[in-house]
């Protein structure tokens, strides 16, 4: 006790009064029980917006098939790079506590922006026969309010899952395998909220009104923030490192200054600090690394390294601030191999909507399912697939591999994007199937034909089971590679790998219109699928993403996982 090595946590994790936080008292799934209702109700609110928003674009806002989908991918583009803002404020100054709740409220006035632009008088559009025309004025309404809800998931999105993370001391085994699990059931929590946004929510707007489908959401924003702030006395927050960026432009300044300097052999020649202890608050000290070694000169100690006796970070960097930049440089091309993987996830909102709406929807013959709600099989699997995989599938690979996880994270991840391959393959043929169906019976007039929705199934229920592997690979690779005091600002570069998906979906759809539109044909996607390709569109995904794989294989391969030491300042 005298040491307090059994009571505080030997991660540098303070309570939320700043004292050292106790190992009884905080943290630990007692504190995660609050972050993962939070998670649930804050996905709940944000599906509820995402998965079914191409239909009211196309409906209430009367536009085409290709501008909706395209306007829904660039604002689903642009919730997941805002977190890179929250993230850079997380991880420099303010923790990710108070990060958290400064951002919640922004995304509460976004969705109650939003609820008011689809039921209020005169910001709503107003409907003659089913054709809605809306004025500039509401249509600017409604992006105003996705907008402010884009910035308000920037601050909640990278922090959330590490803080949930925080909750668990690296430095404890017992509690380091329970962080792994956690990773398992944050994203198991997601899928329950999208659960109920896929289902109750998307029939309640098809059905009954879009101003309830929206206000619903803002209520269980509300009820997200409510939860949150509920378990603040359990918390354990890391301290902020200051500024990353800093530290990074530091390294590279003094490495050039350096350039003509030799690097040692022995790497204990190399600056670091002579205790313990990282310089660094809240990180800890990583050891030196092989490669990238022209940066290992900006922590070759020289004469003019020292200003008025004290050492000018500008000029002379310790060992961990270098490791720190070549993580982020190994990180970057595992992260740049996730953006065709979250181009597939992006057409469960877009272009499998648009294809589930040729199809039959009844189920009986008084209820009809919206074909926004077929995304609620891909949550299934998810559903499904974490929990099996936690409990059966890792203590299997185990006996195999030797690994205490399973597979490793890159493993994991890889064979998600092996997966998400056949979903596209499935929804490609689907589209032949469908297409063949079209021509026999002559039905290139008809809005939707007899083909069953539930055709669609399968290739939902295989990108469940790839975010399963690949998505919540990616949640523990960038939390666990990612040093220390960066880790809000990693788990935000692993996001714009979703916001870069979206995006390259929408650029790959305006280049597929513009060239298969020449010469005044309809092209791939024209408003009226039956007259249209969508196949060929699903064939392209699956030739990048089967590309990607065999990219991602060779950058596997030649990374190298990360090594920490000591404890943190």
């Amino acid at each position: 006790m005298e040491d307090g090595g059994d009571i505080y946590t030997k991660d540098g994790t303070v309570d939320i009064h700043n004292n050292p936080a106790e190992v009884k008292k905080t943290g630990n799934w007692k504190a995660c029980r609050f972050i993962l209702g939070n998670e649930c109700c804050e996905r709940l609110a944000y599906y509820g917006i995402n998965t079914n928003m191409v239909n009211y674009l196309h409906l209430q806002l009367n536009q085409g098939s290709t501008t909706a989908a395209n306007n829904v991918t660039n604002w689903a583009g642009t919730c997941y790079i805002t977190p890179l803002i929250g993230a850079f404020l997380a991880d420099s100054y303010v923790g990710r506590y108070w990060t958290i709740a400064g951002f919640s409220i922004i995304y509460v006035l976004g969705m109650t922006l939003l609820t008011l632009s689809a039921s209020v008088h005169g910001l709503k559009p107003s409907c003659v026969n089913n054709v809605c025309n809306p004025t500039s004025t509401q249509t600017a309404v409604t992006f105003a309010a996705l907008y402010i809800i884009a910035l308000g998931t920037g601050g909640i999105k990278p922090c959330v899952s590490s803080f949930g993370a925080d909750q668990f001391d690296e430095n404890d085994e017992t509690e380091r395998e329970k962080k792994s699990s956690f990773f398992n059931y944050f994203y198991l929590s997601i899928n329950i909220g999208a659960l109920v946004a896929a289902s109750v929510l998307v029939w309640i707007q098809m059905n009954v009104g879009w101003g309830w489908g929206f206000g619903i959401p803002a209520v269980a924003m509300a009820v997200a923030v409510v939860s949150f702030f509920s378990g603040s006395k359990l918390y354990r927050l890391q301290k902020p490192g200051g500024s990353p960026l800093t530290r990074i432009m530091q390294v590279l300044v003094a490495s050039f200054r350096k350039s003509d300097v030799k690097v040692p052999d022995d790497k204990s020649l190399l600056h670091e600090t002579a205790d313990m202890e990282c310089n660094i608050v809240g990180s800890r000290k990583l050891e030196h690394t092989k490669k990238f070694r022209f940066l290992d000169k900006a922590a070759v100690a020289s004469e003019s390294d020292s200003v008025k006796g004290s050492v000018d970070p500008w000029r002379l960097c310790t060992v961990t601030q270098v490791e720190e930049l070549k993580s982020i440089i190994r990180i970057l091309p595992i992260w740049a191999s996730g953006i065709v993987f979250s181009t597939v996830y992006s057409q469960m909102s877009t272009m499998f909507v648009l294809q589930g709406n040729t199809m039959n929807q009844s189920i009986g013959p008084h209820f009809k399912i919206p074909s926004a709600s077929l995304s609620l099989f891909d949550t299934l699997s998810v559903i499904f697939w974490a929990p099996v995989y936690d409990k059966l599938i890792i203590p299997f690979a185990r006996k195999f591999t030797g690994h205490e996880r399973g597979f490793t994270q890159l493993q994991r991840m890889g064979i998600g994007l092996v997966i998400s391959i056949f979903s596209m393959v499935v929804a490609g043929i689907l589209e032949v199937v469908r297409l063949d169906y079209v021509q026999r019976n002559n039905l290139y007039d008809e809005s939707t034909i007899h083909m069953s929705i539930f055709w669609q199934v399968p290739q939902y229920f295989l990108i469940g089971c790839a975010e399963v592997f690949t998505f919540i690979g990616q949640l523990e690779f960038f939390y666990d590679q990612a040093p220390d005091a960066m880790r809000s600002l990693c788990s935000a570069l692993s996001l714009t790998t979703v916001s870069l998906g979206n995006y390259l979906s929408t650029l790959l759809v305006t280049i597929v219109t513009k060239i298969t539109t020449k010469n005044g044909k309809l092209g791939w996607i024209p408003d009226n699928l039956n007259r249209g390709h969508l196949d060929y569109f699903y064939w392209l995904l699956a030739i990048l993403s089967l590309i990607n794989f065999f990219v991602y294989l060779w950058i596997a391969n030649w990374y190298t996982y990360k090594k920490a030491t000591g404890k943190p300042h």
